[in-house]
């Protein structure tokens, strides 16, 4: 099938904040070159470029392998009624971010009945485990875009077209600490350190009592401690809060904080992810951490191919910052590491990593696939 030349119909789908942003910056590529009308569910960013979500995108945000069986009637409902909306509006591109099992299956049934192309923005971790998934991909997505250069290469070797995109943190800088500190009036004589659990509700649960313990064993060693935690809405700064009402503990809690706060603390503790490079390239040396129920972790486990789970661990092919995994992964390991290990600025060779096409080459790919 080819694109329609007049008005770009597009299906998509974004179930986390980081994809609702790099999915606004891609839809705003492919507008300048044509009208553009938007189907599916997305969260701020994409309904303010004109999207009408069909849900509340924080419902497809289950993680793991056991969430997604308890919630699966709910996940399975979500998914029908976005393939029958696609395919009623017969969209010329589904464009699924991230959220990888979710769309697998819009992307199938959207292959079979040869609805439109099929574009997966932010590959699954294939390269790293259940690598059985590339037969799929190959057969229902026509293009996939990477945000790594390293996952661009692993589907070359397995022939399937893929882009590298590059990576929105390839450009950051950390702002000034003078600055961050007037805007949130905080005391420049404190030792900050921030803390980030997670966005979704799972992570923070299974994150944040274990955060708890390493930040009385850190006030304890420093009384100048000032823990710093960004949230990405108001449900999680609810959570966070929630479980730090029950301890007497030093910190601020800030929406669209995360740059500020990793700018102005030299360490951090992170929950694996995003966040965990944002940490390394501003310079707020990560401990990274992962803990999740112990059915998931051995699931996951077994079926890993990788060394490392940290992200600028991956692409500097190093443990360069500590990874402290499920058993590993208690306040006593997190403060011993954190004090022990010698922190390298390493932000220029993982900023020169993260260096891709762009959105502007990107879109065009898109708009010229056959």
């Amino acid at each position: 099938m080819t694109l329609a030349k007049d008005t770009l119909k597009i299906g998509i789908v974004a179930g986390e904040h980081s994809g609702d942003i790099l999915g606004s910056q891609l839809i705003e590529e492919l507008s300048k070159s044509r009208e553009i009308k938007l189907f599916g569910v997305g969260g701020p960013k994409i309904e303010s470029l004109g999207l009408e979500s069909m849900f509340d995108f924080k419902h497809l945000q289950i993680m793991g392998l056991i969430e997604p069986l308890l919630n699966y009637k709910q996940l399975t409902s979500n998914r029908k009624k976005l393939i029958k909306t696609f395919t009623e509006n017969n969209i010329d591109i589904f464009i699924g971010i991230d959220s990888p099992d979710f769309n697998i299956g819009i992307h199938k049934v959207l292959k079979k009945q040869n609805v439109c192309k099929n574009i997966q923005l932010v590959s699954p971790s294939v390269w790293g485990w259940r690598q059985g998934r590339i037969k799929n991909i190959k057969k229902f997505i026509d293009h996939t875009i990477c945000l790594f250069d390293f996952e661009h290469k692993f589907y070359v070797s397995k022939k399937h077209s893929s882009s590298h995109l590059g990576h929105p943190l390839a450009d950051i800088h950390s702002k000034d600490d003078e600055q961050i500190i007037g805007e949130y009036s905080l005391d420049p004589r404190m030792n900050f350190i921030a803390i980030l659990p997670g966005s979704r509700e799972s992570e923070i649960n299974h994150m944040m009592p274990t955060y708890i313990d390493f930040m009385k064993l850190q006030i304890k060693s420093d009384l100048n401690t000032f823990f710093l935690i960004p949230v990405a809405d108001d449900a999680a700064k609810l959570n966070i809060e929630n479980h730090l009402s029950k301890v007497n503990l030093p910190f601020l809690i800030k929406k669209d904080a995360t740059k500020d706060f990793l700018s102005l603390s030299k360490k951090s503790v992170i929950t694996s992810g995003t966040a965990s490079l944002e940490a390394a390239l501003l310079n707020a040396g990560p401990v990274i951490c992962y803990k999740t129920n112990p059915i998931n972790f051995s699931i996951i486990s077994s079926m890993l191919k990788v060394k490392f789970i940290g992200l600028p661990n991956l692409l500097l092919k190093k443990e360069a910052y500590p990874e402290l995994l499920q058993a590993k992964c208690t306040g006593n390991l997190i403060f011993d590491v954190m004090h022990s290990h010698h922190f390298e600025d390493l932000s220029y060779d993982l900023k020169l990593a993260l260096k891709g096409d762009g959105f502007a080459e990107t879109a065009s790919k898109i708009l010229n696939l056959n």
